[in-house]
């Protein structure tokens, strides 16, 4: 806010899909204060194919990097996951902190790309809401690096909700693997390298995005 001036164009939106093209018209940066004039206003739709990534809980800043990466991308909404191999834990006294900074890093790194939707930080998870969300799914995948099949090989749908797994760096146990699958979960790779915890969503989640559509 304290680099523009007057003429300068600003979008403001309500990270629903509401959007308003703007021009200052005046500048008070010792107050942080713009004047705007509102020159259009759009509203954006809702997306037909939504994509949610199930992101387990990683240690230190790496979550909300994941969180940043994945929102700069363009994913829906991001669901928290206590993973069993996971090496970070949400304590139920620390966990509204940890939510609030994901939240926060999803926000920012929204404007920041100028998404007029945001995306949703939902509740910590457990394996038992992963396994109920994958059976409500459109199409449902699990990232291992193991897999036969590529992700690339994925036909992915237009409409409906597709649902990417992103495990933890230790992996994901056979025990969640086998629920998973049994519940149609997919496993895929992403290629022919083995990406971190931190990365995996946001690349697969371009390709799952382009995939559907959603980017043309």
């Amino acid at each position: 806010m304290r680099r523009l001036g007057p003429g300068e164009r600003v979008d403001l939106t309500d990270g629903v899909g509401h959007l308003a093209r703007c021009e200052v018209v005046a500048a008070r940066p010792a107050a942080g204060e713009l004047d705007l004039a509102v020159l259009a206003r759009a509203d954006e739709p809702a997306p037909r194919c939504r994509l949610a990534v199930i992101q387990a809980i990683l240690k230190g800043e790496r979550g909300e990097l994941a969180v940043e990466l994945m929102t700069e991308v363009g994913v829906d909404e991001i669901v928290p996951w206590a993973a069993e191999r996971c090496v970070a834990r949400w304590q139920s006294d620390r966990e509204d902190k940890a939510l609030a900074r994901w939240r926060s890093t999803a926000r920012e790194a929204a404007k920041q790309s100028r998404r007029s939707r945001f995306p949703t930080i939902n509740a910590q998870a457990r394996t038992a809401d992963v396994v109920a969300r994958v059976r409500e799914a459109g199409l449902a995948l699990l990232l291992d690096p193991q897999a036969a099949e590529p992700i690339t090989a994925t036909t992915f749908p237009h409409n409906g909700e597709i649902v990417l797994i992103v495990g933890p760096e230790g992996g994901v146990s056979p025990e969640e693997s086998a629920a998973l699958a049994a519940a149609g979960a997919v496993p895929v790779r992403i290629g022919p390298t083995v990406l971190r915890g931190s990365t995996a969503g946001a690349v697969a989640g371009a390709i799952a995005l382009g995939g559907s559509g959603r980017w043309g």
